[in-house]
């Protein structure tokens, strides 16, 4: 299958495509302090309150080869970046670069949106997390770079778990794990019905499919007879996670079990769970007093690996960014330039220095021993991620899952409601 621009840009924007590469490839004939171009850089919010010195000063080094170049960085925020991006790129005022989260990336390489990339042009490309790469590819080409990975771990409240249990160490095993959760349920929750020792919200899908690949299953696979992806949810090995799961939420939930994950720091910030499986930066969220968070749990609140069944350490969602440059841009090499400085080794440093995982495996081992990020680092290697497929592009098959796993809860048998969302799978994921 191949992408469909005239489809999904118009022939319009595949000529505006197409004249941007030649103004480009005239423009790079150009001595660097002739070029004059403007570059507008799309960049998430984090960067701006985390990590502004990298930013000025990759901007400095842009500078000083591109005097005359203009870099315009503009902070968006994620509930209505998607949004904006989709209006800027139907008109004539786009990004250069644009962050995206990796699971929006294959939506803008299927419609034409982004630029084929060269990996051998980027600094670390050989030892890029091949999580994030897999994310950046189609059909055996790459339309983005890696900018920084992220898995989701066990965050907890280090002085519930000692009063409780004698230990603040989290166990390693899930048999050991779930018997100090019972403990930590008796100390706290017969004085509080609404606490949860270990909160799991009902559509949390992201944790339920964390239990599918535990038990070796998966959303969904390429079947080379059909030529189509098929879902398969149902399998036994898919069932056997996802009944894993509805059995913890059942049992540890205390609150509403029909919610999804989207304020389980807020839950742990009000001492109202001992436990939430959630991003490593959560943990900062529950103590971040500014934002919601509850800043007198400040050193109390750490995290660890996941325990899972079958004696392993729950496999984790990759999470992460990606930066790509827009194939309608006028300056791609600059771009391009621009994208290699802000991703290189020494950039990944700065990043590294703040506790967020670098784009590569070169970095994130020394991570792995570091208290503040060992479980979240660990984490990355055997992470998985939702299909490679064409048609797993929409915040439709998020629902599907998130409809399943409330059907569940509900009442529906594991079997009724895995076979109807891959019924519903099959029909979406192969729309492309």
């Amino acid at each position: 299958m191949k992408r469909k621009l005239i489809a999904a840009i118009g022939v319009a924007g595949m000529m505006a495509g197409l004249a941007a590469c030649g103004d480009s490839e005239t423009a790079s004939n150009a001595k660097p302090e002739d070029r004059k171009e403007n570059l507008t850089v799309w960049l998430m919010v984090d960067a701006q309150s985390t990590w502004p010195e990298l930013v000025k000063d990759v901007n400095a080094q842009f500078k000083k080869k591109y005097p005359n170049v203009k870099v315009n960085v503009q902070y968006q925020g994620w509930a209505d970046k998607a949004k904006k991006l989709d209006t800027a790129l139907g008109g004539d005022k786009f990004p250069d670069v644009v962050e995206l989260g990796n699971t929006e990336t294959m939506q803008y390489i299927l419609n034409g949106a982004l630029a084929e990339i060269d990996p051998k042009k980027y600094e670390n490309s050989d030892t890029w997390i091949q999580g994030l790469t897999d994310t950046c590819t189609f059909e055996g080409k790459q339309y983005c770079v890696p900018y920084y990975a992220g898995a989701r771990v066990a965050v907890y409240n280090q002085e519930m778990l000692k009063k409780a249990t004698g230990s603040d160490a989290l166990p390693e095993t899930e048999d050991a794990f779930l018997k100090a959760m019972d403990k930590v349920s008796k100390e706290y929750g017969e004085k509080d019905k609404r606490y949860s020792s270990l909160y799991l919200p009902g559509r949390y899908w992201y944790a339920a499919m964390s239990y599918v690949a535990a038990y070796g299953g998966q959303i969904a696979e390429y079947d080379e007879g059909s030529k189509e992806w098929k879902g398969t949810l149902s399998s036994p090995e898919s069932q056997k996670g996802i009944q894993h799961f509805i059995d913890l939420v059942k049992k540890y939930n205390k609150a509403d079990l029909t919610k999804d994950e989207q304020d389980h720091a807020n839950v742990m910030a009000n001492e109202k769970a001992g436990v939430i499986y959630g991003n490593g930066w959560e943990a900062g969220s529950v103590v971040d007093g500014k934002n919601n968070g509850n800043a007198k749990l400040e050193g109390k609140i750490a995290t660890a690996g996941m325990p899972g069944p079958e004696g392993k350490a729950l496999p984790s969602f990759i999470g992460g960014s990606d930066l790509g440059i827009v194939e309608k841009s006028k300056a791609k090499d600059l771009a391009e330039e621009w994208v290699s400085l802000f991703t290189n080794e020494k950039s990944m440093e700065v990043l590294a220095s703040k506790n967020i995982l670098p784009n590569n495996t070169k970095q994130l081992e020394p991570l792995k021993e570091k208290p503040e990020t060992a479980a979240v680092a660990n984490a990355v290697p055997d992470a998985w991620f939702t299909p490679i497929a064409p048609g797993w592009t929409s915040i439709e098959k998020e629902e599907v899952l998130k409809n399943m796993l409330l059907q569940i809860i509900k009442g529906d048998s594991v079997e009724k409601a895995t076979k109807a969302a891959d019924a519903k799978i099959d029909e979406l994921i192969n729309k492309g």
